[in-house]
């Protein structure tokens, strides 16, 4: 928005101003400076001071003594009347515009004759006399010519006029510095840039600890602040990350057993010491119990209080008696179930499956030469027998994250650490991998098939095989995450469906007896069928013994397990 400096009028555009100040103030209101002469044309008044005030024409062509700073009076009598001073303003102010119209700007004097008509009078031989339009007149004082804007008196019209430019280039001066500049941080306002910022910089004078002011804060001090403020964050947020992923690696170090809160024998022992302060074992049981575990510990056999033996041979009397809709079914050796007891409860499974396997192998004549028959390692004892085959070299990642260290902890293993025993004793494994789902719903029928095949290989041939087969095949250890289970057979459906017949070391010593019993064994049955809707895991490790190991292949497994690798299906 646009104001007139003269009037007051508010306008949007600076055209819109112009034409204003053209019509407005330039040529239809114009009064003469020296005289009484108001509401007189451009032209008129230009006519007008040409002939009422000749001499201001001729002198104001002479040369000023200073080009830039004329000459004035000392003189400054008061007289002339207060109307004629606002009359005579209000004509400069018009007359001597600060915006060029036409072509004339307010340094453009008056000059030159224009023919248009006008009312005014001139007596040659006296002081000049101005008569306006509304009768009055005015003589000047002795040839003199007042300002209208102060009480200086000016000897010649030019004079006066340069005089007066003076006063508007001072107002007009004093409207450009009317610029203030307030401080975005207080109320002050600075008259210029330079102070504005010198004034800001104030506001953030360091201060010592007695309050007295430091050196102003250098321009590059904030972006010095806020590199400091991030690193401090930054510093922060790492420190909590690492806090909270301590306390998540200490939770997980007490779900995997890695915690230091003791192995297979601590555990037991607080678990009998519980029976006794709820009074569900006597004193006497308690310390006569003790003693058995410290003996069988020190044997570093199995004190056989969890197993089931005959387990297989349910299962074959039971397809001969019921196949229930089978068309074929494939059973592994005769393994002995296992089961997990009070010293391994919740991490002891890898260890029991192993013991299945174990079991199987010494059944097998050609691996039971390179085991002892009848002696099944108890879970400390497999702890060692592990450890030991780190120090042979095998797997040695394996080792590292176990810090070479099982004993005294209720660590749990996995697929490797079967793997590395396995390989220590001198027989030849094979992990597959089957690391994702390979049908539909999340299921593992790739890892069916091949259950299927690694079972049904001793029975191909030209000839049909029988609906139930036990083969002579040491079972295989299933692992997927948080659990490991022993597959010890396969039923192949009418449909041509799979379903894999699992031992689980988590069912119990009165559920995995039940099998031996002709009226157990239907309902036991549905914790050893496992259907493709049952094996939903998203992975799944399969380890299978196939063969007896040279001392030379032995020693090419162990430097191969420096990387160890698996088949992976699909």
């Amino acid at each position: 928005m646009l104001t007139c400096v003269i009037c007051g009028e508010e306008l949007l555009f600076e055209e819109d101003m112009k034409t204003h100040l053209l019509l407005r103030h330039l040529e239809d209101e114009m009064s003469c400076p020296l005289c009484s002469l108001s509401g007189v044309s451009y032209d008129d008044l230009t006519y007008h001071m040409n002939t009422a005030h000749p001499e201001n024409h001729v002198q104001a062509q002479e040369p000023h003594r200073d080009n830039n700073v004329p000459s004035y009076p000392t003189s400054c009598p008061s007289s002339g009347t207060q109307a004629t001073m606002i009359t005579e303003t209000k004509w400069m102010r018009n007359a001597v515009p600060a915006t060029s119209f036409g072509g004339r700007t307010s340094s453009d004097k008056i000059r030159g004759p224009i023919s248009t008509s006008g009312s005014a009078c001139v007596t040659p031989d006296s002081s000049p006399t101005t008569r306006g339009c509304g009768g009055d007149e005015r003589k000047t004082q002795g040839g003199q010519f007042p300002c209208p804007m102060c009480t200086l008196v000016c000897s010649t019209g030019p004079l006066l006029q340069e005089h007066v430019e003076v006063h508007l280039q001072v107002e007009d001066s004093a409207k450009g510095e009317g610029t203030r500049f307030l401080c975005p941080v207080c109320s002050v306002v600075c008259d210029d840039a330079p102070s504005l910022h010198e004034h800001v910089e104030e506001h953030f004078v360091e201060l010592t600890r007695d309050g007295s002011a430091l050196a102003p804060v250098s321009p590059g001090a904030d972006l010095r602040l806020a590199r400091k403020l991030q690193a401090e964050e930054d510093q922060r947020r790492r420190k909590e990350e690492a806090q909270l992923e301590a306390v998540e690696f200490k939770k997980l170090k007490g779900q995997f057993g890695l915690d230091g809160g003791g192995g297979y024998r601590r555990q037991l022992e607080r678990r009998m010491e519980k029976a006794v302060a709820q009074g569900l074992m006597a004193p006497a049981e308690y310390h006569s119990k003790r003693a058995k575990v410290m003996e069988d510990l020190a044997s570093g056999l199995d004190d056989g209080t969890t197993r089931t033996q005959g387990t297989l041979g349910a299962l074959w009397e039971y397809y001969q008696r019921d196949p229930r809709g089978c068309a074929h079914i494939w059973l592994s050796a005769e393994t002995d179930h296992y089961n997990s007891s009070e010293g391994d409860k919740g991490w002891g499974c890898g260890y029991r499956n192993l013991q299945m396997l174990l079991s199987a192998l010494q059944r097998i004549p050609v691996f039971a030469d390179r085991l002892t028959e009848g002696e099944i390692p108890s879970v400390p004892q497999l702890q060692r027998m592990i450890e030991s085959a780190w120090k042979e070299g095998l797997d040695p990642q394996g080792a590292s994250h176990f810090n070479k260290r099982l004993q005294g902890t209720r660590a749990w293993i996995g697929a490797t650490e079967i793997y590395a025993l396995l390989t220590s004793l001198g027989l030849r494994a094979r992990i597959t991998d089957f690391h994702k789902h390979s049908g539909p719903g999340d299921t593992h029928p790739r890892m069916f098939e091949w259950v299927k095949q690694y079972f049904s290989q001793s029975s191909r041939g030209g000839r049909l095989p029988p609906r139930v087969v036990q083969t002579a095949l040491p079972p295989l250890y299933l692992q997927h995450q948080g659990h490991s289970r022993s597959i010890v057979g396969v039923e192949e459906r009418k449909n041509g469906s799979l379903c894999l017949l699992v031992l689980d070391p988590d069912c119990g010593v009165a559920n995995a007896k039940k099998v031996l019993s002709a009226d157990g064994l239907s309902a036991a049955m549905r914790h050893i069928r496992r259907f493709p809707s049952n094996m939903k895991h998203r992975q799944y490790q399969v380890v299978c013994v196939d063969q007896v190991l040279s001392p030379e292949e032995k020693q090419v497994c162990i430097r191969s397990s420096a990387t160890l690798r698996v088949a992976r299906i699909p």
